[in-house]
């Protein structure tokens, strides 16, 4: 973790809610930023510590993931830039239920809490705001909670993989996860993760080159995926 100081948000090609709700208030001095870089694999935040700041992805990928029994992890989401971190904390949540670690070189800008506390109980669109951004956050757990429990190994990899696909903006995209965390996505083992990539790709479902997957059939993925 590398801690780089900011000049002024001004400077910023972030122009975050949170900076232009302070501004329209007039209280963009007490926003305080810090940038602060974290290598690929690095955390930036972990399961059962204090929300002390909320944190903006500025730049890379990240992983959001909840500690599983006997080191089995279940990944959430997959973080890009403009995504923030730690927001749960202005709902009454003060510890995180959840680890972030960085799957690339991740620029991020940390605000104290307090303040983003002050800027939601004080400015009525940046309270929809960011209660939308809650509810989103909430109805995509409950999907994948259904998805955990009713779905099959191959339905739960073409779910991960459209998801994929609609998150990088593209049928062909290079992965930032390996296939162990390709598995944890998709809540199953890195050997079943494989397995079904394997049969996606002789079936001509998908194609692969390394790192580089392909969505040839999205027809066939998608019923796939509907039907589990």
């Amino acid at each position: 973790m590398r801690i780089v100081e900011k000049t002024s948000c001004e400077t910023c090609d972030h122009k975050c809610d949170i900076f232009l709700t302070s501004k329209e208030m007039g209280l963009e001095q007490e926003l305080h930023p810090r940038q602060v870089v974290y290598k690929k694999y690095e955390s930036i935040c972990r399961q059962n510590t204090a929300v002390t700041h909320a944190i903006i992805l500025c730049e890379g990928n990240a992983k959001m993931y909840i500690e599983g029994i006997n080191g089995k992890n279940i990944i959430l989401n997959i973080l890009m830039p403009s995504n923030y971190i730690g927001l749960l904390a202005v709902f009454g949540t003060p510890n995180y239920s959840y680890n972030v670690s960085a799957l690339t070189l991740c620029h991020t800008c940390h605000i104290d809490i307090e303040t983003i506390k002050k800027l939601y109980y004080h400015n009525h669109n940046f309270l929809i705001q960011l209660n939308q951004a809650f509810g989103s956050s909430v109805s995509a757990i409950m999907k994948k909670l259904i998805s955990l429990n009713q779905k099959q190994l191959r339905g739960k990899v073409a779910e991960s993989l459209i998801y994929l696909s609609q998150l990088y903006g593209s049928n062909t995209f290079s992965l930032t996860i390996t296939r162990k965390e390709l598995g944890e996505l998709s809540a199953i083992s890195e050997e079943n993760a494989v397995r079904v990539l394997t049969e996606f790709k002789n079936e001509g479902i998908i194609g692969l080159n390394g790192k580089v997957i392909e969505l040839l059939d999205l027809e066939v993925l998608h019923k796939i995926y509907t039907i589990g």
